[in-house]
């Protein structure tokens, strides 16, 4: 088994004596550990916004500075970080202190060598224990709706994802809206070298331009009306992971330069704040749109778009996917009577048929708030036709399914008949199983 020093050992000391860094480096560098030295709370912070530190050992007293605000300010910037507060013997209640406002353990001085080993094998094991923790709880958290998938257009996919993920090329997956995009991607980054670390998201199409910079890069105190504190942004949270930019097409173009230089040098800096930083993160993004043909609008910087597309996955609508709509609608059906305790076991002969021949636009999203609704107006063991409420119903005027018609006509019906439902075209979007930036667009598309 590999030792915690091997797997978590990025270690930051923090003193103004120069002889107990001096002391202090020698002793852990001898065990391998990976070691940074800081002499004020300045240099500290400074040595933090470029690299991520697994643990510190921090002095109470810094010259001008007090150890306990450096304390707060580090659990606010890195709380990951394990904190041991190094004080005198006539320090000890502050220490204490130090404990209660988040600091992990605390040495007197002077410390022995086997006290200073002791405590950096155990803190760091501590670290590593809570960083499985977390990708354990990122497992359970992270749906995998659509990823175990007998179809073998999808199994190419998902055996080019695996076979990528542990590079640090960015990928850019395409797809229409509800395939699964998203969940591909935490796939990938859970697939990863970097799985210990996060995987951040951002949502393209629900930010301004103005707001999308503070989002991606952070901003300092006062940089805009509002702004009363400063903020790291979310490339400073996935510093060593995965940054998720869902929706590229979306991306504010005014503001792609950056994010190009971003892409290429690995350096930003925040709004207000002309201090250039840097962050290990590897971008994945996904769109349901054509970049292409908005680079040739003029929507997209071509440039961007080379630097997204390094790996290029295409994942295939559900109607492509028929070897996996009933095992899809089937483990949906079980999560919702579970979840809602309701009598539905399975779907009826006609259901199933239906399910299988219906076009399915909102793809998998769209499958599964057509099960969840289903197992709950079900009032039997068997999901019946007429629980599914799909425009395609035999009955109702939309078109029946197997008619002659184009995907087109058969999408526009069903957007139609559910638009003709829907109280909102918020309610409608969640219906579909569509964002309402897709179904905007759509609407002007067949003029609805």
């Amino acid at each position: 088994m590999e030792s915690a020093k091997e797997l978590q050992g990025r270690i930051l000391l923090v003193d103004d004596e120069s002889a107990i860094l001096r002391t202090f480096r020698y002793c852990l560098e001898d065990e391998g550990y990976t070691v940074a030295t800081a002499n004020s709370a300045a240099q500290a912070d400074a040595l933090m916004q470029r690299q991520v530190f697994d643990l510190c050992f921090l002095d109470l007293r810094l010259g001008e500075d007090n150890g306990l605000d450096v304390l707060a300010q580090m659990r606010i910037q890195a709380p990951w970080m394990r904190v041991v507060i190094v004080t005198a013997h006539s320090a000890v209640d502050t220490a204490v202190d130090a404990i209660q406002a988040g600091a992990a353990d605390y040495l007197v001085k002077p410390c022995s060598p086997d006290q200073l080993r002791l405590a950096t094998a155990k803190q760091l094991e501590v670290r590593q224990l809570s960083a499985r923790l977390e990708a354990l709880e990122g497992e359970v958290r992270q749906p995998k709706d659509g990823l175990d998938s007998h179809s073998p257009a999808m199994m190419v996919v998902l055996e080019t994802a695996r076979q990528v993920a542990g590079t640090d090329a960015n990928i850019l997956i395409l797809g229409e809206s509800g395939t699964g995009k998203g969940e591909l991607a935490r796939a990938i980054h859970g697939w990863s070298k970097r799985s210990k670390k996060s995987c951040v998201t951002i949502n393209c199409p629900s930010l301004t331009a103005e707001l999308m910079e503070s989002e991606l890069f952070g901003h300092s105190r006062g940089a805009f009306t509002g702004a009363s504190e400063s903020t790291l942004g979310r490339v400073n949270q996935a510093d060593g992971g995965t940054l998720f930019l869902d929706e590229i097409g979306d991306f504010p173009l005014t503001l792609q330069p950056k994010l190009l230089r971003f892409i290429q040098d690995k350096e930003y800096e925040r709004v207000g704040d002309p201090v250039t930083r840097r962050a290990d993160v590897r971008i994945l993004a996904a769109t349901n749109l054509n970049l292409e043909d908005m680079v040739r609008d003029g929507r997209f910087r071509e440039d961007l778009l080379y630097r997204l597309n390094v790996i290029t996955l295409h994942l295939p609508p559900l109607r492509e996917r028929s070897e996996d709509i009933l095992t899809l609608a089937d483990r949906f059906l079980a999560r919702f009577v579970k979840e809602y305790a309701r009598p539905a076991r399975g779907f009826s002969d006609e259901a199933r048929e239906a399910l299988l021949n219906y076009r399915w636009p909102g793809n998998i999203r769209e499958l599964r708030n057509v099960v969840e609704r289903a197992s709950i107006i079900c009032p039997q063991e068997k999901v019946e036709i007429t629980h599914l409420g799909m425009a395609e119903q035999p009955g109702n005027n939309a078109p029946r399914i197997g008619a002659a018609l184009s995907l087109d006509q058969l999408e526009k019906a069903h957007i139609g008949a559910v638009l003709a439902t829907s109280d909102t075209l918020d309610q409608a979007a969640r219906t579909l199983g569509i964002d309402a930036s897709t179904l905007y667009r759509k609407r002007k598309q067949y003029n609805l």
